[in-house]
């Protein structure tokens, strides 16, 4: 488990080492609690009954990494394995990417069954389990073809931008470096938006201070005056943007925190604008352990991470899934920030809430030019399958592109450049059964881990007493 973390998420030490480090342990230590639970019942309970609780408790331990309990980290989760791979999983749209977990499971546990057999234990030679295999993976692939049924719509006159500004994440933080940044994105969208531009998209904390932005006087902001500006010369377009934010209040709240007598809370956020001001504001809710949030019992090492767009005091965030909604352009935006994206059941939660397109911002330059960035554009693959809905997504350092509900990429911009692409973007009202019904394999298994856990307990009572 360790070699796997390491192999896979090395870019991580990139960020930040002591973090890396923190991740590597952690992940590897949690990864190895459904093996011991298997082992332990297949010892008690047999064979038949122990290789199906391995399914069971790894399709159940990756559900809880879904959620957020505060180290939450679904990065390894196995159905992941397949976004470069979106035409042998359009049934993604029923399963999610539970269902690629366990269709990696059944098929290995009866490719080790036929080794065992055959190479190591010496018995009579048999090909059942290696034949069971091969149907096993071949048919799901046949069944994609069948379950992306192209649905018709109706492509809009007005296009979407993207806008990739391609700052320096470190320069990003450093004082005095705003108001060039600021113009540098107002020029790149600018190259890019016609008559026919509906929206604009930029990444993740596009909009930053060193002192933070207030959303009650975002539009008195001296700073954002360049802001106002542009989308004064720009009345038709509205602009969906990253903005790293605060609000103060008289008394606590949930997540306030107490500066000087005065509490405040702290957003990763974005923000809906057009030329008229602020339209409506998300709070990002799934917080990346460590440097943004960390659990209350690991709050004694929270100065071992470095501060990389977040903070380790914990930021606040939103509880609800409400749609950004766009009326004069009919967009209802389901938004995500940062790593969000891989959260299928928490993304579907916009769609069943009336979302129509989903907008990823993010700012993946902190890893470097490593695998890390290319593995979260195509995380976010599966959100459109799953959802059936059109992706848009603005990276600051790339990769930032647009994504069809079949996991198509189009006009992705590489690492390190500067660009902005637009397309007309249509939008659709479907439902899929994943949105409609969530993740219910994992919700399947995880109550067979249960029965598995008292049939333990059970046998360890019998033969205690």
């Amino acid at each position: 488990m360790l070699a796997w973390n390491v192999l896979t998420t090395w870019w991580i030490w990139n960020a930040s080492a002591p973090g890396a480090v923190g991740a590597f342990l952690a992940n590897s230590l949690l990864m190895c609690f459904p093996w011991v639970l298997f082992r332990i019942t297949k010892k008690k309970l047999g064979k038949p009954i122990g290789y199906t609780s391995l399914i069971a408790f790894w399709l159940c331990f990756e559900y809880i990494h879904l959620h957020d309990w505060g180290l939450s980290w679904p990065w390894l989760t196995l159905g992941n394995v397949f976004a470069t791979h979106p035409s042998w999983i359009q049934w993604y749209e029923y399963t999610g990417t539970s269902g690629g977990s366990l269709w990696i499971m059944i098929v290995n546990i009866f490719l080790f069954l036929h080794v065992r057999r055959n190479f190591i234990s010496g018995g009579t030679r048999s090909y059942k389990n290696l034949v069971i295999a091969f149907i096993l993976l071949i048919l799901p692939i046949g069944l994609s073809s069948i379950t992306a049924v192209h649905k018709t719509t109706i492509v809009p006159q007005h296009n979407i931008v993207i806008v990739q500004p391609n700052i320096d994440p470190y320069e990003k933080i450093a004082e005095g470096t705003f108001d060039a940044q600021l113009k540098k994105i107002i020029m790149t969208s600018e190259s890019a938006i016609d008559e026919n531009t509906a929206l604009v998209v930029w990444p993740e904390t596009a909009l930053y201070t060193a002192s933070g932005i207030e959303e009650n006087k975002m539009k008195e902001n001296p700073q954002l005056k360049s802001l106002w500006d542009f989308l004064g010369r720009h009345p038709g377009i509205s602009l969906f943007t990253g903005v790293e934010s605060f609000r103060s209040f008289a008394s606590a709240t949930k997540y306030s925190q107490n500066y000087n007598g005065q509490f405040y809370e702290a957003y990763n956020g974005s923000v809906l604008l057009d030329s008229s001001g602020p339209l409506n504001y998300y709070h990002k809710s799934m917080l990346v352990p460590g440097v943004e949030t960390l659990p209350w019992f690991l709050k004694f090492i929270d100065k071992w991470f470095e501060k990389f767009g977040g903070t380790t005091a914990g930021y606040a965030k939103q509880d609800k899934r409400i749609p950004l909604t766009d009326a004069k352009h009919g967009y209802a935006i389901a938004p995500a920030i940062c790593y969000e994206s891989i959260y299928g059941e928490f993304m579907s939660k916009y769609i069943r809430n009336g979302a129509n397109i989903i907008c990823i911002v993010t700012n993946d330059g902190w890893w470097g030019n490593t695998p890390g960035y290319k593995q979260h554009m195509n995380y976010a693959r599966l959100r459109a399958i799953e959802t059936r809905k059109w992706i848009v997504r603005s990276a600051n350092t790339g990769i930032s592109c647009f994504i069809d509900p079949y996991g198509n990429a189009f006009d992705s911009q590489p690492w390190d450049k500067a660009s902005a692409i637009k397309l007309n973007v249509p939008t659709n009202d479907q439902i899929t059964f994943f949105v409609k019904h969530g993740d219910i394999l994992s919700k399947i298994f995880s109550v067979i881990s249960i029965l598995l856990l008292l049939l333990n307990i059970g046998y360890w009572i019998k033969k205690k007493f």
